[in-house]
């Protein structure tokens, strides 16, 4: 017979952590967050969902806003034969909108994997999810917190007087022309008068 001891996960062990950042354009002036263990970590079970919505009674995890469903989403973890590393899942709960994934649509019941990094976005708000391995089998952690400005901001290259540039590589109309004109060189050896 197994020890007991030998089965439990230890202290030890390195726990997987999802880093979850809120925004929303209006939360300086409304308590969407008050509800939520900002700046803490929370262990969860990976067999239990985290659900997250403004039911605090069905949901893990609750936002003070009339306009969230009351079961928004889901995070279920997961694991494969061929990883080691715990995965995550998304489902969409809500029946009365959408939920983007990197920019794919998922509607109500609708699931799809998590990447390590992910940008979330259902109503006005965005959220930025970044997974952590680590060796336990059994829970993880999560870690909220609230950022000042759109975690779709994050990842743009900006350029001084221009608009950024997103990740997805699209450009604005006004940046566009410049590339069909190619390369702007001077000849050094022009003498202007």
């Amino acid at each position: 017979m197994t020890n007991v001891s030998q089965t439990m996960e230890t202290e030890e062990d390195l726990l997987t952590l999802l880093h979850i950042k809120f925004y929303h354009p209006q939360q300086h002036c409304k308590g969407f967050y008050g509800l939520l263990p900002l700046g803490t970590r929370s262990r969860h079970s990976a067999d239990d969902p985290l659900r997250l919505g403004r039911d605090a009674q069905a949901c893990t995890y609750s936002l003070a806003d009339p306009k969230v469903s009351r079961k928004q989403l889901a995070l279920n973890a997961y694991r494969t034969p061929k990883s080691p590393d715990m995965l995550f899942s998304i489902q969409n709960l809500s029946q009365r909108g959408q939920l983007s994934v990197n920019g794919s649509s998922l509607g109500y019941l609708e699931r799809m994997d998590l990447p390590d990094k992910a940008l979330i976005r259902f109503l006005e708000y965005e959220m930025l999810i970044v997974r952590e391995s680590g060796e336990a089998k059994t829970s993880f952690e999560v870690d909220m917190e609230v950022l000042t400005v759109p975690p779709s901001r994050e990842t743009c290259t900006c350029v001084p007087g221009r608009a950024p540039v997103m990740d997805t590589g699209m450009v604005d109309q006004n940046t566009a022309g410049l590339r069909e004109l190619g390369p702007l060189e001077t000849d050094e050896t022009l003498i202007y008068y």
